[in-house]
């Protein structure tokens, strides 16, 4: 139920299309390998885009763990909505295998007192996994500038035991300009969901 795995995608490029008329094309799909090897001008990180609910491309500094995250806020209702979508370059150095991995979710107060918390369900064995998993806080509207959101990222080795992949944080106390910015954003769209990929800092 939690696992996903890609069985094939083909770019196609819009300036094939014709202006008049409607066109009907047969794809044939490929492994992502090949795709990446010089088909395509695209980065592999670009190209997963496709597949990520969103049409934001990953920052891809140096392969270094990224997050993809959505965020709205309605001010009606006083909901924040928070869409862990999908993580990318995620690595397990201790074992030659990709990574269990799951995200935790804080919300503090301008005091720094936790006010919700909650986490994903855990993918297991992708280095690039897809959460698509959304979560609700309840954030009035004059308190939206005074709140910080973490999102931290976990692999969990074993049962008893995790390490911490990264962790960002959004709001009043941003990890960065990036996570300043998309919380800006998300406040002056007003009800619509913003993405963006956000580059997890070490613990």
């Amino acid at each position: 139920m939690t696992r996903e795995r890609m069985m094939g995608e083909r770019l196609f490029y819009l300036s094939h299309l014709h202006q008049d008329g409607e066109m009907k094309v047969t794809l044939v799909l490929e492994p992502r390998s090949n795709i990446s090897s010089g088909e395509s001008p695209l980065s592999p990180s670009a190209v997963s885009r496709s597949d990520s609910a969103s049409s934001t491309q990953s920052l891809s500094h140096g392969g270094a763990p990224e997050l993809l995250v959505g965020l709205s806020y309605n001010a009606t209702t006083g909901r924040l909505s928070v869409e862990m979508i999908k993580g990318s370059h995620f690595r397990n150095l201790a074992v030659n295998r990709a990574p269990d991995t799951y995200g935790k979710l804080f919300l503090f107060n301008s005091v720094g007192q936790e006010m919700s918390r909650c986490k994903t369900s855990i993918r297991r064995g992708q280095p690039n996994p897809i959460y698509k998993e959304a979560f609700v806080f309840q954030v009035a509207l004059f308190q939206l500038s005074d709140v910080t959101l973490m999102i931290s990222m976990y692999n969990r080795r074993t049962m008893k035991r995790k390490e911490m992949i990264g962790w960002i944080a959004l709001g009043q106390n941003s990890s960065g300009e990036e996570e300043r910015d998309h919380w800006e954003e998300m406040k002056e769209i007003k009800g619509q969901q913003v993405c963006r990929w956000h580059t997890l800092l070490e613990s």
